[in-house]
């Protein structure tokens, strides 16, 4: 009897560590959705590195130093592109899976996907547009690992058939596709930061270059185009007005 008494003992003991842990635990997840649900990553940098007038067109050309990160927030390699004006927009393409993947912390679908494709500036017949990123491949600001996975593959590969299949869509949780466009006056002396919210799309937040960067120079390599021919040369500007 007194070994039995000892066994209850122990079994209630053990029986209230058990829901004081899953108590803990619960509450852990908890906030772990509520953090994965709010939080924000950083999805790419935009900085003007030059504003260069032309002579001959009688207009200032932008020229901007775009450089997206990947999903584990590596810097991939920076790119230019230059514009003739500086209201410039973002072509992305956005897909937003089912809630529960999200809350759930699911390690391909547990944030919305965005695939940066082109960067334009409206002109009328003069619109200037360059491509970041083919739509048929598995974008580098997107792989999950080194080797991706079969899903992943799979996933972009028909990505075309999920922007416009709802059917085809719902079978891989995807919640809805589509192609957003967000814009903003681009100007020197600011960094401009594109989030992707993991249960929304893409925003553009800007922050004034830390002080330090101020009135420093950086090498930049400009190409134009000028009565058919190609000059290419090296300019030093300014970070800030």
């Amino acid at each position: 009897m007194k070994y039995i008494k000892w066994i209850f003992i122990l079994g209630g003991v053990a029986l209230i560590g058990f829901f004081v842990i899953r108590h803990f635990y619960q509450e852990e997840i908890l906030r772990r959705i509520i953090t994965r649900l709010e939080a924000n990553s950083r999805a790419a940098e935009v900085l003007v590195s030059g504003i260069n007038y032309n002579e001959e067109l009688k207009k200032n050309f932008t020229t901007i130093k775009f450089l997206e990160y990947d999903s584990r927030g590596e810097a991939l390699t920076p790119k230019y592109f230059i514009f003739p004006g500086n209201i410039i927009q973002f072509q992305s393409l956005v897909v937003r899976f089912d809630d529960k993947f999200v809350a759930a912390g699911d390690r391909l679908r547990g944030k919305s996907v965005y695939l940066f494709w082109k960067v334009f500036c409206l002109d009328g017949a003069n619109t200037k547009e360059f491509s970041i990123s083919d739509v048929e491949e598995v974008p580098q600001g997107y792989k999950t690992a080194k080797k991706t996975s079969a899903f992943e593959d799979q996933f972009w590969h028909q990505f075309w058939r999920y922007a416009f299949d709802k059917g085809a869509a719902a079978g891989v949780g995807v919640k809805n596709v589509q192609i957003e466009a967000p814009g903003t006056m681009f100007i020197p002396g600011y960094l401009y930061t594109i989030k992707i919210e993991h249960n929304g799309g893409l925003r553009i937040d800007t922050t004034p270059l830390p002080e330090i960067l101020k009135g420093e120079k950086i090498l930049l390599v400009i190409v134009f185009l000028k009565k058919r021919m190609c000059y290419k040369f090296s300019k030093i500007i300014p970070t800030s007005t």
